[in-house]
């Protein structure tokens, strides 16, 4: 396997756990959409933003 096929397979998988975690946070559905639309137009920069500002999943507040 090349190295930018393994580099794609992790953003891949990076960008699938951002969505399944946007699907699940507590946040409105607008701002759901906006983030996901974000995270698979610009996947690397759309996660970061995303581990930075974006809505936490509703199983992780206390």
């Amino acid at each position: 396997m090349e190295i930018a096929g393994l580099g794609g397979l992790i953003l891949l998988g990076l960008a699938i756990y951002a969505i399944v975690n946007i699907i699940g946070s507590s946040a409105g559905t607008g701002a759901k959409v906006l983030w996901t639309l974000l995270v698979l137009v610009l996947p690397l920069i759309g996660f970061i933003l995303w581990l930075i500002a974006g809505p936490r999943s509703a199983r992780g507040m206390a």
